[in-house]
């Protein structure tokens, strides 16, 4: 199934199948409205290419370390430098004295310089060439961070991000050989600076399962942190919930990063507050593990109307049918 996906949807491009510079784009709108509308949304072209994004990285960080040897582009440090900016920004902006303890106010502050500058941060990873895609591309940047209305994040704001690095594929900003640094370099730098927002700003999960969900905020790094452990000689997914494993194998696996944050977060026995994960850990091999988060991503996030009436269509995702 995956295999056929995957041919239909979107990965990160070569020069022949970038847009042409004649292509018009559009700023992206909530085209789901009402949970009839998720059928539209399962036939689009935005899906096909979001989930074969999804499964090519999935496919290409395959039995590799966080810590392997890979091509870093210009492009890639370009983006970084505009993750390094919303980091900065956080520093710039502390948390306000409320009464309530969640949903700290000066988020709001931070994400309106955002709103403001997503524009111009977006214009500067783009090449030269690519420059009328900003403004389409800078939307899925704004969605990728938070509420700030609820000052909430979850799985959609999540997805957004990867519909934003999906997009820059789209564009040619990224190549196919810039697959393992969007993981490993630019993903990775994502969910530090959300962590960072998550901490600072005591954001609210948005759409929490509570303990029948997989994690408060991502899923993502889940499905990709398995699919790095695929053939592992010795870690096995019961390993996972082992303190002393996430400690000393974190810095070359991001499943086990997202578990040393699980760690941090909450208190109490792990099969309590995480048990989902905990169910995930009796898995016999992560093969499995991985194949199971990607039917659960689709459930769970993709098919779920709560999140994706939240979703932003243009012209580089769009809500048209997919081609046959």
């Amino acid at each position: 199934m995956a295999e056929t996906e995957q041919q239909s949807g979107s990965s990160p491009e070569d020069d022949a199948s970038k847009v042409p510079a004649s292509f018009t784009f559009m700023v992206p709108k909530k085209e789901i409205s009402m949970v009839p509308d998720m059928g539209k949304w399962k036939r689009s072209q935005a899906y096909a290419d979001y989930i074969g994004f999804i499964l090519t990285l999935n496919e290409g960080v395959k039995g590799k370390k966080l810590t392997c040897e890979y091509k870093v582009s210009e492009t890639v440090e370009k983006i970084l430098g505009l993750l390094g900016t919303l980091d900065r920004w956080i520093n710039e902006t502390p948390p306000v004295d409320q009464p309530s303890r969640f949903g700290n106010k000066a988020y709001r502050t931070w994400y309106a310089k955002l709103d403001q500058e997503a524009e111009a941060l977006v214009s500067a990873v783009l090449p030269a060439d690519q420059q009328a895609a900003a403004a389409e591309i800078a939307v899925y940047l704004k969605e990728a961070v938070g509420n700030p209305t609820r000052i909430d994040y979850g799985t959609g704001h999540e997805a957004a991000f990867a519909a934003f690095l999906c997009c820059l594929c789209k564009v040619g900003a990224l190549r196919v050989d810039d697959q393992l640094a969007i993981i490993f370099k630019i993903f990775n730098r994502y969910l530090s600076v959300m962590r960072k927002l998550q901490k600072t700003y005591r954001m609210e999960p948005a759409g929490s399962q509570g303990v029948w969900g997989l994690d408060d905020f991502q899923f993502l790094p889940f499905i990709w942190g398995s699919s790095q452990f695929i053939d592992h000689p010795t870690l096995e997914p019961r390993h996972f919930i082992d303190e002393k494993v996430v400690n000393e194998h974190h810095q070359d696996y991001m499943f086990l990063e997202c578990i040393k944050f699980i760690n941090e977060m909450k208190t109490g026995p792990f099969a309590e507050h995480s048990n989902q994960l905990w169910n995930i850990s009796a898995v016999p091999t992560w093969s499995k593990v991985n194949q199971g988060l990607i039917r659960m991503y689709k459930a769970e996030c993709l098919e779920k109307f709560p999140v994706i009436q939240h979703f932003k269509f243009g012209s580089l995702l769009s809500i048209q049918p997919v081609k046959p």
